[in-house]
């Protein structure tokens, strides 16, 4: 059900409750910045998703994305940020607040089945209210966003190093596990054979004893694949979808070999895929694909795209850059890539440079942004150590985009926090040059 609206007229005061405008400054860069963002938008892109006269009125929306927007600006989680929000009034202010708060505003679950619903419509609503507020607020230009940086980067999924000891230990283990739930009695789960060969086959990885470990291998995989017969011939052709699959994995396991394509890399997530991007600290990473795009001058994040199936880089510049559109409102003239662009499968009239490494014969002014194209790299990395890129907790190919979007979205929360901090310092110390600024600055 579409949640209550707020009133809009003069609100009374409570006995036992304090106005927030009476405990938070003015000058503080996240009150200026919730003043400046407009609400509204939210509501109105996000009321196709709630019923109208079903279920109980929903959580206010502000609130929601007041709270994502905080999750991601300082890279924490559902749990973390709830809690956060009990102790500071400023976030409470942000998040739509009027009188102080001493209890939960809700529970971190929610957060989760909010996110499900944010995936469905308005999910790049988020990030364009961060760009339109910079536009009110003058920290962007209009001309800035019509010429962007693209690059893609790999945001990993939060899973183990997949081994295949391992896998065939953890596929086993949610075999018994299902197999227990329905009832189904077991010839044998080899509980205690398989925890001993997994760690038999570690210790003897460790001392590079690669036959013995091998050996252990096999015998897990043996176990794996007797677990797996059996739950077939007990079950008896009474299987779930949930049991399907689980058995679907576990064959699709088994048959897997070392030079396949499209292996099974994560149980729990089995879309996850191995992307190879050449680094020499980390040969293969596991989760999927991501393609970002910044503003050429002052590095505005304004695209977050994530693609599954491990596409090569320039098939990804035409959605990266639709998205741009999608977002900024504006249609991009110039895109600078790197070299893995070449062949791309972008065909509008914006023009793509692609930077390489012999200049002299290019005017100095597409010469100015093939040096700015590298601008980006410093970009993706603040998002993956400060805003949640870099191991990607959200469950399915829905998580990995929502997770890509909300990144950036943290990021320029950050960069607008930055900006009026600074352009609000210049004003008091022109007006008032003894006066102590630290209030002024973020904790950021």
């Amino acid at each position: 059900m579409k949640p209550k609206e707020r009133p809009n007229g003069p609100i009374q005061s409570e006995m036992l409750k304090v106005f927030l405008k009476g405990i938070v400054s003015d000058r503080h860069p996240l009150v200026k910045l919730a003043d400046m963002v407009d609400w509204k938008v939210f509501e109105e892109k996000l009321s196709p998703t709630f019923c109208d006269d079903n279920g109980r009125p929903g959580l206010p929306v502000r609130l929601m994305v007041g709270l994502h927007y905080l999750k991601y600006t300082y890279g924490l989680g559902d749990e973390a940020v709830v809690e956060e929000w009990v102790e500071n009034p400023y976030w409470q202010y942000f998040c739509g607040g009027i009188f102080f708060e001493h209890g939960f505003p809700i529970d971190p679950s929610s957060m989760t089945r909010w996110r499900e619903r944010l995936h469905g419509a308005g999910l790049e609503e988020l990030l364009g209210e961060t760009i339109r507020t910079g536009l009110r607020g003058g920290f962007i230009c209009k001309a800035e966003l019509k010429r962007v940086n693209v690059d893609t980067t790999v945001q990993e999924k939060d899973i183990r190093f997949p081994t295949d000891a391992r896998l065939y230990d953890r596929m086993r283990e949610r075999l018994v596990e299902a197999a227990r739930v329905r009832g189904i009695e077991l010839r044998q789960t080899y509980s205690r054979k398989g925890k001993m060969a997994l760690r038999r086959q570690s210790g003897y990885a460790r001392a590079q004893q690669f036959r013995r470990a091998q050996k252990q291998t096999r015998t897990l995989k043996t176990y794996l694949g007797r677990v797996a017969r059996d739950i077939e011939r007990k079950a008896c052709g009474a299987v779930d979808d949930d049991l399907r699959e689980l058995l679907t994995l576990s064959h699709r396991l088994l048959d897997q070999e070392r030079q396949d394509k499209n292996k099974l890399y994560s149980v729990h997530e089995p879309h996850v895929e191995c992307i190879s991007k050449g680094k020499i600290h980390k040969k293969y990473e596991f989760g999927c694909k991501v393609g970002v795009a910044v503003t050429a001058n002052k590095n505005w994040a304004v695209a977050s795209l994530a693609f599954h199936g491990n596409l090569y880089d320039g098939h990804t510049l035409k959605q990266t850059l639709d998205q741009v559109e999608r977002v900024t409102g504006f249609h991009p003239r110039q895109a600078a890539c790197d070299l893995g662009y070449h062949g791309h499968n972008y065909e509008g009239d914006c023009s793509i440079l692609i930077a390489n490494r012999f200049r002299r014969s290019v005017p100095s002014s597409i010469k100015r942004w093939w040096k700015r194209r590298s601008a980006i790299e410093p970009v993706i990395g603040h998002l993956k150590h400060e805003h949640s890129m870099e191991r990607n907790s959200l469950k399915g190919k829905a998580g990995d985009i929502i997770n890509a979007l909300l990144s950036d979205c943290g990021y320029n929360i950050r960069k607008l926090l930055r900006a009026i901090a600074r352009f609000f310092a210049l004003i008091i110390a022109s007006l008032y040059p003894g006066y102590d600024q630290s209030a002024l600055q973020p904790a950021l």
